[in-house]
């Protein structure tokens, strides 16, 4: 049975109706104007019209119906959201006497408050935005190990090979090999401290403060790992991919290093490639020209972003290196070549007692996360010589 949910399908049906109403009146004005009764086949249409003119009643009855109780849905989930974060402002501000029967989102524990989930949602939606890398890698949420699988060689000489063949002669059977990287989960934690001059101003947004906090917090932490991970026992960073160009100097990049790095990126993956990089890194590229005396680094006319390189967005990062020996300074290519496995449940809790004695409460979150390159060829990465 057809779905009538749109404005537009909706503007249709009221118009077939308003037709059929003036093709129902025209057999009528016919008739009288001839001072004559129907006839058979006036009958029988006029008797269609108004059956088609019921179903169609029906259904804007219907979608109208359907329209009243998709609003008053929507209406509840915002009453329920509403009534979450009232209650945790009122926390935080040190206001919660007595809680109203299904309003009690808050859970007390024996260290904290814990936050409602509808809070939890907003700080991680921040994280996305203020991190690109996390937001464009390719994201997971596994409870235990998960094992993703990547197609390779079985070793040096042996693949899948296709060439010309004689008849009557045997194929030689060869074959490559899947193996697998996987991801874990590796727990991290950050604390923001909040002073209770700005809790107690009324003016100051509680909710929106403490997400705000707890996202950059995150966010400076997750990108860093995200870009240069932290050794074998952590979370590996998006660096760490195999596709490595070397330039030739310790402080300096040229023009055609950079063509070679975007050259490493398969054709079919240069779609969504993208630049990330240092400011001081950014600066010197900013300097550089072609063959023809014009900038590199042109303005985005199209206004998503600041700058282009060689065609492709620039993405700027506190937490990539500056060059010096061995840095590896510039990530090209689909950021979805890493894999991060970001569990859910993250638990953030409230410490009011702890830091009383700053005149501050404590905001904490404890998540668990890992990362690896699990595609090498949809990234490249810029290392400095040694």
């Amino acid at each position: 049975m057809p779905e009538f949910r749109t404005l537009a399908e909706e503007k249709g049906l009221e118009e077939q109706r308003a037709d059929l109403l003036n093709e129902m009146n025209g057999i009528v004005k016919g008739a009288k104007a001839e001072t004559r009764t129907l006839t058979d086949e006036e009958e029988t249409r006029f008797e269609a019209i108004k059956s088609e003119i019921k179903k169609i009643d029906k259904t804007l009855a219907a979608i109208e119906e359907e329209r009243a109780l998709n609003n008053k849905e929507q209406r509840n989930k915002e009453t329920a959201k509403e009534k979450e974060e009232r209650t945790f402002e009122a926390f935080i501000r040190g206001q919660v006497s007595e809680t109203r029967s299904g309003e009690q989102n808050v859970t007390i524990g024996n260290n904290g408050a814990i936050i409602p989930v509808t809070i939890a949602n907003r700080i991680i939606k921040e994280v996305k935005d203020i991190s690109p890398i996390l937001s464009r890698a390719t994201l997971y949420s596994v409870k235990g190990t998960l094992k993703i699988p990547v197609w390779s060689k079985a070793n040096t000489t042996h693949d899948i090979t296709v060439g010309y063949q004689e008849e009557f002669t045997e194929l030689t059977a060869d074959a490559g090999k899947f193996t697998s990287v996987d991801l874990s989960g590796y727990l991290a934690g950050a604390l923001s401290l909040i002073g209770k001059s700005v809790i107690t101003n009324s003016q100051v947004d509680v909710v929106s403060f403490v997400v705000s906090e707890m996202a950059q917090k995150i966010a400076a932490f997750l990108e860093g790992e995200l870009l240069n991970g932290s050794g074998s026992s952590a979370a590996q960073g998006i660096t760490a991919t195999s596709n490595i160009k070397k330039v030739a100097a310790t402080d300096a990049i040229k023009a055609d290093e950079l063509i070679d790095l975007q050259a490493q990126v398969k054709q079919v993956y240069q779609q969504n490639a993208c630049w990330i990089m240092n400011s001081s890194t950014f600066t010197a590229i900013k300097k550089l020209k072609d063959n023809n005396n014009r900038y590199l680094l042109q303005d985005d006319i199209t206004g998503e972003f600041p700058y282009r390189l060689l065609g492709k967005p620039v993405f700027l990062s506190d937490n990539m290196a500056t060059m010096t020996n061995d840095a590896k300074v510039i990530v090209y290519g689909d950021l979805k070549a890493l894999s991060v496995n970001f569990r859910e449940n993250i638990e953030i809790q409230i410490l009011k007692e702890k830091y009383a004695t700053q005149h501050a409460i404590g905001v904490v979150s404890w998540f668990e996360f890992d990362s690896k390159v699990t595609d090498n060829q949809k990234v490249a990465v810029l290392e400095m010589a040694s």
